[in-house]
């Protein structure tokens, strides 16, 4: 005895293709809420640090930003885009989280924290009754950071519009 049951390939191909919408659709969402958590997390910490917070909210130039605050060339950042080459972004940023850490009189366990967590690192470290003092950095032997509060800023050159400073007088 056989049994026809008719052909039902386009409602399986419809029901297949919901199905992955669905789940496609589920994946974009976890990626923006990501996203807006990460931001929000580190924009707290910029403002912590001595950075402008909007920041975090830009793609790329964040992570940049918080590599200076390690005291780390933020170019690193744009190594993201290349394949392969963000292991080299990631181990500069755990670098960076350790000397950031030293700031914030963290002992360097953190640092996993930092890496497996960085959210829950940043919104650790950004609470207020946090005390940020990036000359322990320095203290410690690592250079200051390039980005946030103690920072080192350029020496800038004096208008040419005002007049050279006088020499000193001799003495006599």
């Amino acid at each position: 005895m056989s049994y026809d049951y008719g052909d039902n390939s386009a409602l399986g191909g419809l029901i297949a293709g919901f199905i992955v919408t669905i789940f496609v659709g589920m994946y974009l969402l976890m990626l923006v809420g990501a996203y807006v958590l990460m931001a929000l997390a580190m924009s707290s910490f910029f403002r912590k640090v001595g950075v402008e917070p909007w920041i975090a909210w830009v793609p790329i130039y964040n992570y940049w930003k918080w590599l200076e605050v390690g005291g780390q060339p933020g170019w690193l950042s744009v190594l993201v885009v290349v394949p392969y080459a963000s292991i080299i972004t990631a181990v500069f940023l755990a670098i960076g989280s350790y000397r950031t850490g030293i700031a914030f009189r963290k002992d360097s366990s953190w640092v996993v924290l930092a890496i497996f967590l960085p959210f829950v690192w940043l919104f650790l470290l950004g609470r207020p009754s946090e005390v940020y003092d990036p000359a322990l950095i320095t203290a410690a032997g690592y250079p200051p950071p390039l980005a946030g509060y103690g920072a080192v800023r350029p020496q800038t050159a004096p208008p040419s519009n005002t007049p050279p400073p006088a020499a000193p007088k001799p003495a006599g």
